[in-house]
């Protein structure tokens, strides 16, 4: 199959298209606003299910038949959905079966998208049903670019407790255990005397009193990702029938903690994603390159798609903050700088109704008098300049391992401290790159590393002795290895490795630990040297064969190891033993956090990364092109930029300013 669509040139631009929304004299005014903004693509037809099938079996494409005729009239392409992800109101009350379940065993109620059993086999027929009418009728239409497949899996019934799932749940693991011997000893069901005689026995993880069987939640957790992934699937295959435009299907990366996406990422023709700013958090855009880091890590590295994100304020958020001048601008060029082919927003016109009648759109309640429109005109034009940028890719010498499984295990009951948060360690490690000015990948923890200069465990709690062992490989072979506290603990079952913590990484570490210390809510133990201070986490760290970098000062475990070295055959691992903050250039001990222990580790490994510049800029390298984002409010003047101005045709040779709040990218001189 195709891995791109098949668009105009340059960079895809647009959102999502819901004319349905407005008496169709307005339609003619979209496509013209359209037009004006350089829109190329829209996503069409997500939730109009109950327009296409008034009544099972009846279907009426009268509507969707002029509008892709007036979008390929007006040299607008589509990315055509199948609007699965909302079910009509008479398939819920048709097939009661049909509908989700909460833990608790509550009948989920209607009125909402995604109010269905994953498991259904009636959702499963209805789906593949209208999947099929769509691409037989409209696979050869010329407004057709690509295929988007329902919207958002797992958005809101990532799980399903019903009587239907339970028995898909026992099938799924009669096939994944063989027999109920190997399903109890995976387990661990002899603690407590929770063995099972049958898999009839087993229940869903419903509500039930602490200290439910783990393996029995992250195994459900697994069975959950299949479920969503045999409808992707089963619509996927049934639109390959008729044509072989890509096909894909919106992910949520990070924010869908329920969907591994590592699963995902070879069954979609391009990775797609959705991603909203989270207005609350004054990090915002260093959230946004991670999420566009992992994205484009989950696509193998390939160039992706922006499918969505805002304008301005999303309406779900507790306060609703609208993006400041420039921002807007800044979060979409980021998603390109970081490998998006694509800048797609939710939506093309604002909403009067429904739930999401205060989410920003591309054209606003105010009209095309506003600023916001204005800067959807400006962003269009700016995108057609970055024509070039297309299927280029980022290059990166650090890679974060990063691992949904882990994700799910650690987020479990009755761990050591409530503090242990996966995303807690993985984004202060981000961020210290980040600030670095390093751009870095995400990787499996059983992938092949054996290309980057460095590799950060920052939070694999759960970690397999194959996946040990290829990170004990890279080491040997040469790389170099950060881990930080409370990794290589458990197995794929949430079963502790045998022997002393960390399991599995006791021989690349060179060391053991005795016990663990959680710290009280905000205590800190102090480090020696440099003001460092740690959060969360202290421990015995007892070496065997590394070396202590820093000790601890103070707490529980005062003069034992907080940072050690250890070398082993050609490469370097080393080890963190408490929580650093990534500190800022602004900090009072600025260079005392983390990234004073990760700046002479990044040194030690040879990546390359450009000194002296200011936190608040974001410097990402995209094939020829330089993006330069600043986020402060001071110009920042970048040296060893020679090329032109992609948006101004300006020529550097030597250094590049870039205003407060403003974008430069810079094409490479002498390249073509």
């Amino acid at each position: 199959m195709p891995g791109y669509p098949v668009l105009p040139e340059g960079i895809a631009y647009g959102g999502d298209y819901n004319p349905e929304q407005w008496p169709e004299e307005v339609w003619h005014d979209d496509v013209r606003l359209m037009r004006e903004a350089g829109v190329n693509l829209v996503s069409l037809g997500i939730f109009n299910w109950s327009l296409l099938e008034p009544a099972e079996g009846v279907y009426d494409f009268g509507g969707l038949d002029r509008v892709l005729d007036l979008l390929h009239a007006s040299g607008i392409r589509a990315d055509l959905a199948t609007p699965t992800s909302s079910p009509p109101v008479w398939f819920r009350r048709r097939h009661p079966g049909s509908r989700l379940v909460d833990r608790e065993g509550h009948v989920i109620a209607g009125g909402s998208r995604h109010s269905f059993c994953p498991s259904s086999p009636e959702y499963a027929a209805a789906s593949a049903r209208i999947a099929e009418r769509l691409a037989a009728r409209y696979a050869g239409h010329p407004a057709v670019a690509m295929w988007h497949v329902h919207n958002e899996y797992g958005w809101a019934n990532p799980h399903c407790y019903c009587e239907t799932s339970a028995g898909a749940f026992r099938d799924w693991l009669r096939e994944r255990h063989g027999d109920v011997a190997a399903l109890n000893a995976a387990w661990g069901t002899i603690f407590w005397g929770l063995t099972y005689g049958s898999f009839d026995e087993v229940e869903p993880p419903r509500i039930a009193p602490a200290g439910q069987l783990t393996g029995l939640q992250l195994d459900f957790m697994r069975f959950s990702v299949d479920a969503h992934l045999a409808n992707f699937r089963r619509e996927r295959d049934v639109i390959r029938r008729f044509s072989d435009l890509p096909v894909t299907t919106n992910f949520m990366i990070p924010n869908c903690k329920p969907m591994d996406y590592w699963r995902w990422a070879g069954e979609v023709d391009v990775v797609s994603n959705d991603h909203y700013l989270d207005a609350g958090r004054a990090d915002s855009h260093i959230e946004l390159a991670m999420a566009a880091d992992l994205t484009r890590s989950v696509a193998g590295g390939a160039p992706w798609m922006l499918m969505e994100h805002s304008t301005g304020a999303v309406n779900w958020q507790p306060r609703n903050l609208a993006k400041r001048p420039g921002e807007m601008r800044r979060n979409s060029l980021a998603h390109v700088a970081r490998g998006s082919d694509s800048v797609l927003f939710f939506q093309w016109r604002a909403s009067r109704y429904g739930a999401e009648k205060f989410h920003s759109a591309m054209l606003p309640h105010a009209g095309t008098d506003s600023d916001l429109w204005r800067d959807v005109v400006d962003l269009g034009a700016d995108l057609g300049r970055l024509a070039g940028v297309r299927g280029s890719r980022v290059e990166a010498e650090v890679a974060l391992v990063w691992d949904w499984e882990s994700y799910w295990a650690l987020e479990l009951e009755w761990r050591p401290s409530v503090d242990l948060r996966f995303r807690e360690r993985m984004e202060a490690f981000y961020e210290a790159l980040w600030r670095e000015h390093v751009t870095v990948d995400f990787v499996h923890p059983s992938a092949d590393i054996s290309r980057y200069r460095l590799v950060v465990v920052p939070s694999s709690y759960l970690l397999t002795e194959e996946s040990a062992k290829n990170l004990h490989r890279y080491v040997e072979t040469g790389g170099h290895l950060v881990v930080s506290y409370f990794s290589g603990i458990v197995d794929a079952d949430d079963t502790i490795h045998p022997g002393p913590y960390p399991g599995v990484l006791r021989e690349v570490l060179g060391l053991s630990v005795e016990e663990f210390h959680p710290l009280r809510e905000n205590e800190s133990v102090p480090l020696d040297g440099e003001g460092l201070t740690g959060r969360i986490w202290s421990e015995r760290v007892r070496l065997a064969g590394a070396r202590a970098v820093r000790n601890f000062a103070g707490g529980p475990d005062a003069a034992h190891p907080a940072v050690t070295c250890h070398g082993l055959g050609a490469g370097t691992a080393w080890y963190v033993a408490t929580a650093l903050d990534p500190d800022r250039d602004t900090d009072a001990d600025a260079g005392r956090g983390l990234r004073g222990i990760l700046g002479p580790v990044l040194d030690r490994a040879g990546v390359s990364r450009p000194r002296d510049l200011p936190d608040t800029l974001e410097l990402v390298r995209r094939g020829d092109y330089v993006f330069l984002i600043n986020h402060g409010d001071q110009p920042v003047t970048v040296p060893g930029m020679s090329g032109t101005g992609v948006f101004d045709g300006a020529e550097y040779a030597g250094s590049a300013t870039v205003p407060p709040g403003g974008v430069t990218v810079v094409r490479s001189a002498g390249r073509a």
